[in-house]
């Protein structure tokens, strides 16, 4: 059997979901295969989306038109703004998720979208003529061919699972592992690796004394994932903290010579922001104890997940260990952490793109560029998606984006342009435009242009376009609006800040780290007034229309420094250099260029081993 699409995706993970919708979104004839309709968009490990820039991630990819907010908010149990005592360029929102709920609140999305099938199967070969991939065998027979392929396999290729000394071949627990795909791709001349993650024990909460727990409360006020999201319906749960002990330790400690990460068994690297007890023992011997948190994996289930706890140790000491906490001295649990191995390709061998340099019309994204994270792999998968449908139209256009414009471009970039040696994780401090990138502005950034390529829908730019008009009219208010001294002095002082001279207006009073809108619309009637006119989402607005007040001149100032490096991005390099015969540039420059071939001189201003007095070289000869 035969079957025709415009845009394959293989896998049904969080990247293949996002991928798929977002090609069928754009009219493009698409097929998600997934080994198990059952377990579309699975949270493999802790049933939580955002933290930290990952919660960046995830507001850019419903600002692109993507589904991941959308579905965090329909299944929030919790919800929380991380780094709220920090400046805004560094919340970043996350939410624990009812994980069964997630998965069919995805699979009613998938369900209702227009041009998309699922087909239930594995890939098994991919199949390429003449240098295109052209579409895909699976296990039971069928042909599915399509214009391009987008492979979001996940951990599954060639997966392996790991407690204590036993090993057992599979994808994730009771998943079965694809055994032949990857040679079907590396053959055509693609390099593949291995990467190693895990996951902790999942616990009984029966069994758990939560009276010696710490309780973690979420926030019950108005932020939410989605721009265009409703507000929380399910029942809202808290987390709980406690600590590891010396007596867990040597526990611990006991079982390393059977730890398949210290005798020999895994050699591939495991995830440094992400590390297991062991790894934690290891690496901090003099610490005494270790933060765990201990959450819900939804309303309805007594599982729970003990985060901070992965490990591959053999399960009867991860139990034993456990048991040396007061509050879980009774514990039981449903399974108990493991480790797996698993087959990812050399992002370098990508475009900007995600399509294959190697193989036309061959896209990937998440975990098999070596990621890590749900949002990184949503992220990729929009992308992908996004680029896949262009090429299957037959449209000469490409989307991408750029570092001052997504920390999904960040993350791209640094794929395509440094490579990875060891799982990548996002965090803030990877962008250099930290304060253009906020998770209150991607809308801004990007709603615009998703509606341009007609994946946001008419009803998604419309929100943006009556949000962006409120933000403009509270920002006019405040710059045209003046406060007395008599009026506001007192209060002033109150609050710590120096009294006023003259009149002054509410833009430059917003200037003042003691000064926000909550406090000065009490002080100011007009302010209130003005903030109390937005109906929908008020409190938003006001949010993104003070944050680009109080900070206009950082703003300013970084998107300066962005444009001057877009000098750089304009000037397109690749084809124009023998990298081999340029002796005027280092050796290790030379083996870098000639590696990852970049597009422009900004991309290769950013390759490790790439000097700035090689850039200037460059510059010179394309003077000449």
């Amino acid at each position: 059997m035969t079957l025709h699409y415009d845009v394959i995706v293989i896998g049904g993970g969080h990247a293949g979901c996002e991928a798929a919708t977002a090609s069928a979104n754009m009219g493009a004839s698409t097929c998600l295969v997934t080994m198990d309709m059952n377990k579309i968009a699975q949270m493999s490990c802790n049933p939580a989306i955002g933290g930290i820039a990952k919660g960046q991630i995830v507001r850019e990819i419903d600002a692109l038109g993507g589904q991941m907010g959308l579905v965090t908010d329909a299944t929030a149990i919790q919800f929380r703004m991380l780094n709220r005592g920090k400046g805004p360029a560094m919340w970043s929102p996350r939410a624990q998720c009812d994980r069964g709920k997630f998965i069919w609140e995805w699979r009613r999305v998938l369900d209702e979208t227009d041009h998309l099938d699922v087909w239930q199967d594995q890939a098994d070969e991919l199949i390429v003529e003449q240098g295109e991939a052209v579409g895909v065998t699976t296990i039971w027979g069928a042909e599915i061919r399509a214009k391009c392929v987008v492979v979001t396999a996940g951990t599954f290729l060639n997966g392996l699972m790991h407690i204590g000394r036993k090993m057992v071949p599979g994808g994730r627990i009771a998943e079965p592992a694809v055994a032949h795909f990857t040679e079907s791709i590396t053959r055509h001349g693609i390099r593949s690796a291995r990467m190693k993650t895990g996951t902790p024990v999942r616990i009984d909460k029966r069994s758990v004394n939560f009276d010696l727990l710490n309780e973690q409360p979420g926030e019950n006020g108005y932020y939410q994932f989605s721009y265009m999201g409703t507000p929380r319906t399910l029942r809202q749960l808290p987390c709980w903290e406690c600590y590891t002990n010396e007596a867990v330790h040597n526990i611990l400690r006991s079982g390393l010579p059977d730890s398949p990460l210290y005798n020999g068994q895994i050699q591939s690297i495991g995830p440094r922001y992400c590390p297991s007890i062991e790894t934690k023992l290891v690496t901090f011997p003099d610490r005494n104890q270790h933060l765990l948190f201990l959450e819900p994996e939804g309303e309805d289930t007594n599982e729970m997940y003990l985060n901070g706890f992965s490990s591959s140790l053999p399960m009867e000491i991860q139990l034993a260990a456990l048991r040396q906490i007061p509050a879980l001295k009774d514990v039981k649990v449903y399974r108990p952490g493991y480790a797996i191995e698993y087959d990812f390709f050399d992002p370098t061998q990508l475009t900007h793109t995600l399509e294959s340099k190697v193989i036309r019309n061959l896209f990937m994204a998440g975990q098999v560029n070596g990621t890590t994270g749900y949002e990184e792999a949503g992220g990729q998968g929009t992308v992908s998606g996004i680029n896949a449908a262009l090429k299957a139209s037959g449209a000469t256009t490409t989307f991408t984006l750029a570092r001052d414009e997504a920390y999904i471009g960040v993350l791209i970039d640094d794929l395509v342009t440094k490579g990875v040696d060891e799982p990548y994780r996002m965090f803030t401090s990877r962008a250099e435009y930290r304060i253009l990138l906020r998770q209150d502005d991607a809308d801004a950034r990007l709603t615009e242009r998703a509606y341009q390529l007609g994946l946001a829908r008419r009803n998604r730019y419309d929100h943006w376009m009556a949000k962006k008009q409120r933000i403009e009219e509270i920002e006019r208010f405040c710059n045209e609006t003046s406060v007395k001294p008599k009026e506001i002095n007192s209060a002033l002082e109150q609050l710590g800040t120096t009294p006023l001279h003259g009149s002054t207006k509410i833009a430059d009073l917003m200037g003042r780290p003691q000064i926000n809108f909550t406090n000065l619309s009490e002080l100011v009637p007009a302010l209130k007034a003005e903030l109390d006119r937005s109906t929908d989402r008020k409190e938003e607005i006001a949010e993104a229309a003070e944050i680009k007040m109080k900070y206009k001149g950082y703003i300013e100032r970084e998107r300066m420094v962005a444009e001057k490096m877009h000098r750089l991005e304009n000037i397109r390099i690749k084809g124009h250099f023998d990298y081999e015969n340029m002796q005027s540039l280092s050796t290790e420059a030379r083996q870098k260029l000639r590696a990852i071939e970049p597009e422009t001189l900004a991309q290769a201003s950013r390759i490790p081993g790439v000097s700035p007095s090689d850039i200037n070289v460059m510059l010179v000869m394309m003077g000449r």
